[in-house]
């Protein structure tokens, strides 16, 4: 059985970029839920340097890829553009848009303390994103730059573990 299989939900979480360019970032991360409440977070398809219809592209490949359940996408930058963009690529993809109302630090904390109780595991090594990770402090990351990944992974598993949305569904059949 493959681990995908064995989750009750699966999401893929986006943190759309703020700008354009060949170094901006859309952090696009998957993570499932274990039927024990344990989060495993399956893969880190984060995109550089694509347009919003490459980024789009990028969120809903992950989407099939991983027969995931929902999309939850932060909307502070953009707004009603992110849906757009997502539904122009698939009409009827299943999206939550959500948005940031305390900082980065404050909404990762939580996240961070699932990791303390060890209820999330990661199905690989995900380097990009494991270095924000590690990186990650109350003043940001120390190159200055947006915490993308992290900002997705923090996304996925808030929609997973600490807000439980959506119903599960059976797999496999």
């Amino acid at each position: 059985m493959r681990v995908s299989e064995a989750l009750r939900r699966i999401v893929v979480a986006v943190d759309p970029p703020s700008g354009s360019g060949e170094h901006s970032c859309c952090g696009i991360v998957v993570a499932g839920l274990e039927a024990t409440g344990r989060a495993v977070v399956l893969a880190d398809c984060s995109v550089t340097g694509k347009s919003p219809a490459g980024w789009a592209n990028a969120v809903v490949r992950a989407y099939q890829r991983f027969s995931a359940d929902r999309v939850v996408a932060e909307a502070n930058q953009g707004g009603e553009m992110v849906a757009a963009m997502l539904r122009s690529v698939d009409t009827v993809l299943p999206l939550t848009l959500v948005r940031a109302t305390r900082g980065k630090f404050l909404r990762a904390e939580p996240v961070a303390a699932l990791y303390e109780q060890r209820r999330v595991v990661h199905a690989g090594r995900f380097m990009e994103l494991e270095d924000q990770m590690c990186d990650f402090g109350p003043e940001g990351l120390s190159s200055g730059r947006s915490p993308d990944r992290l900002d997705a992974l923090v996304w996925a598993l808030t929609a997973l573990v600490l807000e439980g949305q959506g119903e599960p569904r059976v797999r496999g059949i």
